[in-house]
């Protein structure tokens, strides 16, 4: 039984390994991500509000029913005469149905051209959320990838320092080498251990962040089969890195630009309270008056209808004229912010752009350093097995070996960061 369970418990341990590309983890964070089901949620809403609008020209349809007891009625005294307006304890019974249909009603026809402006400041809004999440995952995605590259660089310069201890601690024992020596290469090894368990616990802690943003639980155990040197050629592409003065896709300008709209709609809503509306109203009535008791079905109903139309003109509210001087103010400070908020963005997108261009030109130094270590590395440790170096020029060597390839895996890190940056700004993420 235990040996027909085993295939089984291998399976589940297969089953919470999730191997991951960059695609992957943005198309998962998408997917079930609470943000994004309530900024769709929101368009919704904003689709039935444009529904609604246009609902308010639609006809109106009421109906009313009355039962009245009359204990005494009002008199009327008239020429010396005294006249009862009907009969005391008598009921009276009526049903009205009225349709009311906006024949001229402005202030509607503005509404419904705002609500289908206030669904695309919903939809860019949207955007935004995307466009947000997108680079979080990106740069999330990319520290996952330095902390594996960092704890790789870190294991084999620990596989190295061990190494070289095990080989000094033999020269040690048969007396070809001095106990400085092997303290020498004891205390390097041990020196890199610490550096080891601080990159092990980057890469779980970067793990865990791209878990959250991207709506994993704990258990899942993803998997990036990636490294930072395979986006090296890419530095290179300069056609990919974007215009840092063209911000016509940026999001945060474009819901200032769908705000200023939704503004100048308002202004337009407000003056429409200077203006008429017109309504038609038809009544149709069945009443039945003085009656002695509630024998409704011995009722004798009359009916009566009519159609009016009512014009309602706005004469004076003072009221009406401070909102439009607030709305014009709004507008007015909406203007200034927007160009404040360009110049700064404008200026992410320079810094942005600055340090790829530095990351670009860091990183084939940085590699020529790499290299250039890694033979010096190799040149030490033969003179050191052939007699003619020491154990202080090979731990140097290692120390510069593994701190140019930690420089070299920065460098395109730095360059990817700033690319994720930038797209953010100029909304190249998102279509």
């Amino acid at each position: 039984m235990l040996l027909g369970l085993l295939p089984l418990s291998m399976q589940a341990q297969e089953a919470v390994n999730l191997d991951l590309t960059l695609d992957k983890a943005i198309e998962l964070a998408l997917a079930d991500n609470p943000t994004m089901k309530v900024a769709e949620e929101e368009i919704e809403l904003k689709k039935i509000a444009d529904k609604e609008a246009w609902q308010n020209l639609l006809p109106t349809v009421t109906g009313t029913i009355s039962s009245q007891y009359a204990i005494t009625v009002a008199q009327v005294k008239m020429g010396g005469q005294t006249f009862k307006m009907g009969q005391d304890k008598t009921n009276t019974m009526a049903g009205v149905l009225t349709v009311s249909i906006p024949v001229y009603a402005p202030q509607v026809y503005k509404m419904m051209k705002m609500t289908k402006d206030d669904i695309k400041l919903a939809e860019e809004k949207a955007r935004s959320s995307k466009l947000d999440l997108v680079n979080q995952v990106t740069k999330a995605y990319y520290g996952l990838m330095l902390a594996q590259d960092s704890h790789h660089v870190l294991q084999k310069s620990m596989q190295h320092a061990e190494e070289n201890f095990e080989i000094v601690s033999q020269k040690y024992k048969v007396g070809t080498v001095s106990e400085f020596d092997k303290i020498s290469a004891e205390v390097q090894m041990r020196n890199i251990k610490p550096s080891v368990i601080s990159a092990e616990n980057a890469v779980r802690l970067a793990k865990l962040r791209l878990k959250v943003l991207m709506g994993i639980t704990a258990d899942v155990n993803i998997v990036i089969n990636d490294e930072l040197e395979n986006y090296e050629n890419a530095m290179f592409s300069r056609q990919t890195w974007g215009d840092p003065n063209d911000l016509s896709r940026n999001t945060d300008l474009r819901q200032m630009d769908w705000n200023k709209k939704m503004l100048e709609h308002n202004l337009k809503i407000q003056k429409t309270a200077f203006l008429p509306t017109i309504n038609l109203t038809g009544t149709y009535q069945q009443q039945s008056i003085a009656n002695p008791n509630f024998r409704i079905w011995d009722y004798h109903f009359s009916g009566s209808s009519n159609i009016a139309l009512g014009i309602t003109i706005p004469i004076y509210r003072a009221s009406n004229f401070t909102k439009l001087k607030t709305i014009r103010v709004q507008m007015q400070q909406l203007d200034e912010r927007r160009i404040n908020t360009e110049r700064q963005l404008n200026m992410q997108a320079h810094t942005y752009l600055n340090n790829m261009q530095a990351s670009t030109e860091q990183v084939n130094s940085n590699k020529e350093a790499m290299a250039q270590a890694q033979k010096a590395r190799d040149i030490s440790e033969k003179r050191y097995q052939v007699g003619g170096g020491t154990m202080l020029e090979l731990n140097s060597s290692e120390v510069a070996l593994t701190q140019s390839a930690l420089t070299y895996c920065q460098s395109i890190y730095d360059y990817l960061i700033a690319k994720s940056d930038l797209d953010y700004v100029l909304g190249n993420t998102i279509e």
